[in-house]
Parts: C-alpha cells; sequence; structure tokens
C-alpha cells in the first residue's frame, strides 16, 4: 500500500498539475485544496523538492511549482521516493536489492522467480501512470 506521505505527495503533483504553468502555489493552498495536513504537507514538499520534481521561490509571494513536467512523473517515481521498493522483497528489487539470507541458490528460488514477475508487472503498470495522464481522468 502506499504511505500516506505518497499518497499526500501524489495529492500536491496533482494540485499543482492542475495550475498555470506560471502560477506559483503557496503551502497554504495546496494544503486547503488538496485537503492535506499543512505541516505534514511542508515535509513532503521539501522531499519532492529533493527529488527535482518541484522547485519553490522565496520571499512573499514564494511558494511551489513543478519542475519536472507532470507528463515525466510517474506514480512509480513517486513510490520509491516516498516508500522505496516496488519489489514485494528485496531479492526481486531492481534498485534496493539485497540478497535473502535464507536463501540457498537465488537462481533456483521459485518465490524469487514468481515476485520478479509481479514487481516487473506493477513497474510497468506504475510507469504507465504519470501525473498528467490522472489530471486528464
Amino acid at each position: 500500500m502506499l504511505s500516506h506521505k505518497a499518497k499526500y505527495a501524489l495529492k500536491a503533483l496533482l494540485y499543482l498539475a492542475q495550475q498555470e504553468e506560471t502560477h506559483i502555489s503557496r503551502t497554504i493552498e495546496i494544503a486547503e485544496a488538496a485537503s492535506i495536513p499543512k505541516k505534514f504537507l511542508e515535509q513532503i514538499l521539501l522531499d519532492l523538492k529533493r527529488g527535482h520534481f518541484v522547485g519553490s521561490k522565496q520571499g512573499k509571494f514564494g511558494g511551489y511549482y513543478l519542475l519536472k513536467s507532470k507528463n515525466d512523473i510517474t506514480l512509480a517515481d513517486i513510490h520509491r521516493l516516498f516508500d522505496g521498493a516496488i519489489a514485494l522483497l528485496p531479492c526481486a528489487s531492481l534498485n534496493f536489492y539485497e540478497r535473502c539470507s535464507d536463501c540457498v541458490d537465488e537462481s533456483e528460488c521459485l518465490l524469487r522467480h514468481g515476485l520478479i514477475t509481479i514487481r516487473e508487472e506493477t513497474l510497468k503498470a506504475m510507469q504507465g501512470i504519470t501525473i498528467a495522464s490522472l489530471v486528464k481522468k
């Protein structure tokens, strides 16, 4: 399941994606429109900024805007940023691989082969869903 943090990040990105490209959204504006607790949103926006998904402008008229195109931000990107691996076990992960300590021979592990198939299908689906495609629905 998605964490609350990942869900709120997606809601914030959806809000930003629906604004004019030149619009800079204040944190309180995003929080109220997307029903996200403001303090929680502040941390999420910082994480999104560190991940180069959003940019920010300081000052009286400051706030946040999409840095990366809404066509290029996928559910997989946000899941990985906030929740880590898409795979169900580390041995089936692409980016967070770790060998299982109880596995005798990875190449013969039936569980790993099944979980790799699940990871591949899940990843394919998550990469096919962008912020832009969600805004269109």
